[in-house]
């Protein structure tokens, strides 16, 4: 028959309860003996049931092995006091050595910036004057390649644009072709003014009304 998973939680009937204290104590003692026979280990092992009895186990003297046990406790949290005093004073001194660099950054970026010069003597001027012109000069190498990218990125797009009016142009031409220019026809004379007499006369008016009769 198959066991069922034991859930751990606190046996609320008393029956039950001490039925199952007292196979888990008689467990727990033999698997104590087992440790010090087969593992050469020192045991002990301390019991009190819910009702205050003692049980125990010791394969030597549970005084002694209790007195080891506070001793090696004692030096395990003294080394371990000191351990902690150990990293926290290097933790100290890592920190002032932090400060200090900071402290020099600081004063070598006002000094890059052009304050705090009074104090600089000729070689550190001459440093700091070194240090900008190397700055300088790979800022304007930096602002070069810029341009150059620049400059590519804007032939690429003219290049396209150009393959585009290429083909918008071509397509223009395949739907509407050129058409034939109309010759130009001379207009008509008007025949309002046909019947003008253009024959020069010479005299006064009413000689001609009878001349042309």
């Amino acid at each position: 028959m198959v066991r069922g998973k034991t859930q751990m939680k606190r046996i609320e009937n008393a029956t039950s309860r001490q039925v199952t204290f007292s196979k888990r104590r008689s467990g727990l003692l033999k698997k104590a003996f087992e440790l010090s026979v087969l593992c050469d280990a020192e045991v002990a092992l301390i019991i009190f049931s819910p009702k205050g009895r003692l049980y125990e186990f010791s394969n030597s003297s549970i005084s002694k092995t209790i007195e080891r046990y506070q001793r090696n406790t004692k030096e395990q949290d003294g080394s371990g006091r000191k351990e902690a005093e150990e990293n926290l004073q290097h933790l100290k001194e890592e920190a002032v050595s932090m400060s200090q660099k900071i402290e020099l950054i600081e004063a070598s970026k006002r000094k890059l910036l052009g304050d705090c010069l009074e104090s600089c003597c000729i070689n550190e001027l001459q440093l700091i004057e070194e240090q900008l012109e190397k700055s300088l000069h790979n800022i304007r190498a930096r602002k070069t390649l810029l341009y150059k990218e620049k400059i590519e990125q804007l032939k690429e797009e003219e290049k396209i644009l150009t393959e585009e009016n290429q083909k918008l142009r071509e397509k223009c031409e395949v739907r509407s072709p050129h058409l034939p220019i109309p010759l130009l026809v001379a207009p008509e004379p008007n025949r309002e003014f046909s019947d003008v007499e253009t024959e020069l006369f010479i005299g006064l008016p009413e000689q001609r009304t009878t001349h042309s009769l």
